[in-house]
Formats: structure tokens, C-alpha cells, sequence
């Protein structure tokens, strides 16, 4: 039984990096549309959530091949060290010298931030989940050439 996958054996792949970079500039216009219609609470708190989704997108552009789960997990991971890094005094430094740092880093911990985290990459889930061809939404990670896991290399 073979349990790792053949990238020939994917034919989507090809198309999940276009798909990625597509999906973060929808989201970036998603999130300038925001801040421009909405205020308060909404624009904050839904920025937050499409500061993870964007994170999502990027983690597929770099690394395509990981599962729907994967990435958001670890765009879920991003967005929270970013969060808590925000308790230290590096963030807002730096956002006082550069609109660049202020976008992506912040510049104060704010606790409900970490709960819309979490609501930007289950929304980025379910999205990747339902974009990501059928054949590779949960498959082991690729093998060596001629190498299957769970046998010796030469031995089939």
C-alpha cells in the first residue's frame, strides 16, 4: 500500500498557486473595501479575521501542497505570534516609523483580536477546502523518488 502521493498524480496543483495569488489580492480588496464602508468594531474586528485569511493565501502560494488544516493552522500560528508579540514594545516602534509595520505587525495587544483569528481561519478552511481539487485535500506528504513510506528504497 502506498501511502505517499505522486505530484503527477495531482493535476491541480498546478493551478492552486495562481488560485492563491488570486484569492490574497480578492482578500487585501476585501479588506480596503471594509475600512472604507464600514467603522467601529466591524472594520477592526473583520480586519482581523481577513489579516489570518490573507495569511492562509500566502501560506498556499509558498507551500501549496499543504492540506486545507495545515494552513490555516499555521496562519491561525502566524496571527497569533504576531498578536502576542504585540506585548512587547518591538511592534509599536516600529509601526511609529513605518505604515508597512504598522499593517502587518500592529502596534498594541488587544485579547478579542485572537478570537477573530481564529473566525479568519476557519473561514479560510472551509473556503480552501471547498477551492482544493478533491484529489489532495488530505494526502500524505510526497515521497522520495522510488520511495514509498513504510518500505525499504529498492523494495516494492
Amino acid at each position: 500500500m502506498t501511502l505517499c502521493r505522486d505530484s503527477a498524480a495531482a493535476p491541480g496543483l498546478r493551478r492552486t498557486r495562481p488560485v492563491a495569488a488570486a484569492a490574497a489580492v480578492v482578500t487585501v480588496g476585501a479588506g480596503l473595501g471594509l475600512r472604507a464602508v464600514a467603522t467601529g468594531s466591524t472594520a477592526k474586528y473583520g480586519g482581523d479575521a481577513l489579516y489570518t485569511v490573507l495569511l492562509l493565501t500566502l501560506v498556499v502560494l509558498l507551500a501549496p501542497r499543504l492540506t486545507p488544516l495545515r494552513a490555516a493552522g499555521t496562519a491561525l500560528a502566524a496571527s497569533w505570534a504576531v498578536e502576542f508579540l504585540q506585548l512587547t514594545a518591538v511592534p509599536a516602534e516600529l509601526s511609529r516609523h513605518s505604515t508597512v509595520a504598522r499593517l502587518i505587525l500592529g502596534s498594541t495587544f488587544n485579547a478579542p483580536d485572537l478570537f477573530w483569528y481564529v473566525v479568519g481561519a476557519a473561514a479560510g478552511f472551509l473556503l480552501h477546502t471547498a477551492l482544493a481539487p478533491a484529489d489532495r485535500r488530505h494526502l500524505a506528504p510526497a515521497c522520495g523518488p522510488q520511495q514509498e513510506v513504510g518500505h525499504a528504497p529498492g523494495r516494492r
